[in-house]
């Protein structure tokens, strides 16, 4: 992968992240986007991101907009900084993806960027911006991770996880103390963990084995109720139970999402199915990203959130909490679903109250450094050649029912189980997703899947 921009943003190889190349990308995105002439900075912990921010930061002070830098602080953090100036913001970060890659993601006053916006990006590319305006001014934002942990210590009290023993696991997530100060304000006991100063990729959605044995192992060293992660720019959640056990982001939403009395639920198709079970007013399946969450959410009323397998959760009306009101944030947060877990799962245990959800096991997991080209190139060829698929599913004892193509190649198996591959939108990687009836059938459904995915490549 070089450098590609699309509706999750810019991202490439940092060696390919010129100051020239960012600056075109910056300023095509402020002369296409509604940013009210104010754009906040932020960035996360890679080593890259400082230049990459300082880069960003020109661009557009060289285009007279005002800038107000934000510092290291988590992706969500940023976009509640941005809606209380009503202006923009450029997140410089690359994710849970490597350390010699990084990215940009674009905000504009209403929130992340649409499909839309990209397009409009896009044709602004090739624009030279005007550059006689005096240069925009440059503030910086000392209090943005305060108010962050100010949001949910307001809404969940001092008492909210009193008695609870906590683990952060803190790698080199840029919001791991944030988290750490609102789990200990919340009551918490907080045993950190795992501290790094040398960026480590952890992606939530698809957590290495030795990363859940590690976890496991902290969770019974430390006897733990529970131990919280997230990713690099902490926009994504990870949580395991008592038991040592991982929590699939998508069942953290879906939780999340009734302890909060949602009405309408937006969450992609690859998300765990068990949510159509559950009583909600309306459950609206999407193509995989942010950006169709978020439409989907625009287009309904009310009591109305968005969640991601990678349990990334969007809240779209004022929610209340168990001591006030949660704004509204219509981006990805990782904090909301780990405290309302933690705050559901406070008396019996955090593995009771996710046994209590539908019978539906969802497992991911990717095959890395596969070039977008070649995972589109052999989706192409199964989506059109049911024999292809066949020959697939066939050393695994499997037989297709339904074929969904919504967002890449999701299969129906003739026992109820789905198998469902799509190439990522923003990494060089393929994404497998296995949904069945428990969890030794899932594991062992993914395990054998991913081998016979490699040997197809």
């Amino acid at each position: 992968m070089s450098v590609k921009f699309g509706t999750s943003g810019l991202r490439g190889l940092v060696t390919a992240m010129t100051p020239d190349l960012i600056t075109v990308h910056v300023q095509a995105f402020l002369s296409a986007c509604d940013t009210g002439g104010v754009l906040c900075v932020g960035r996360d912990l890679r080593p890259s991101s400082p230049r990459i921010a300082d880069n960003v930061i020109a661009a557009a002070r060289a285009v007279g907009v005002r800038v107000i830098d934000c510092g290291e602080l988590p992706t969500p953090a940023l976009a509640l900084a941005a809606q209380a100036v009503d202006g923009g913001a450029v997140m410089v970060t690359g994710s849970h993806i490597p350390a010699d890659r990084n990215g940009l993601k674009f905000y504009v006053r209403s929130g992340e960027i649409s499909k839309a916006d990209e397009a409009a990006i896009l044709a602004h590319l090739d624009e030279s911006p005007a550059t006689d305006a005096p240069p925009g001014a440059l503030e910086t934002d000392t209090g943005a991770m305060d108010r962050y942990v100010g949001r949910f210590v307001d809404a969940f009290g001092p008492e909210a996880l009193s008695g609870q023993r906590i683990g952060l696991y803190a790698h080199s997530a840029v919001g791991r103390d944030a988290l750490a100060q609102i789990l200990k304000d919340l009551g918490a006991e907080v045993i950190e963990l795992g501290r790094s100063e040398t960026f480590i990729p952890v992606d939530t959605e698809a957590v290495d084995p030795e990363v859940r044995v590690q976890i496991a192992e902290w969770v019974a060293e430390h006897t733990l109720d529970a131990l919280v992660s997230t990713d690099g720019d902490s926009d994504r959640p990870l949580l395991a139970d008592e038991t040592g056990r991982v929590v699939p982001g998508d069942l953290l939403g879906q939780i999340t999402a009734e302890v909060l009395k949602a009405e309408t639920i937006a969450t992609p198709i690859s998300s765990n199915s068990g949510v159509t079970m559950k009583g909600f007013k309306d459950v609206r399946l999407t193509q995989i990203g942010s950006p169709y969450v978020i439409a989907a959410m625009e287009a309904a009323e009310g009591r109305v959130v968005g969640y991601e397998a990678n349990g990334g959760f969007l809240l779209g009306f004022a929610a209340q909490g168990p001591a006030g009101v949660l704004a509204p944030l219509v981006t990805r947060d990782c904090t909301l679903p780990i405290l309302t877990v933690l705050y559901a799962g406070r008396d019996g245990g955090i593995a009771t109250r996710v046994a209590k959800e539908p019978p539906v096991v969802t497992v991911a997991d990717r095959l890395q450094e596969v070039a977008q080209a070649k995972s589109r190139a052999l989706l192409e060829k199964w989506q059109q050649d049911p024999a292809a698929r066949a020959a697939f599913l066939a050393p695994l004892d499997k037989a297709e029912r339904d074929l969904d193509l919504t967002d890449g190649l999701r299969m129906v198996l003739t026992d109820g189980d789905v198998i469902h591959i799509r190439p990522s939108g923003n990494a060089p990687e393929l994404r497998l997703y296995i949904e069945t009836q428990d969890q030794e059938t899932a594991e062992t459904l993914l395990t054998q899947a991913l081998e016979h995915l490699r040997q197809a490549l």
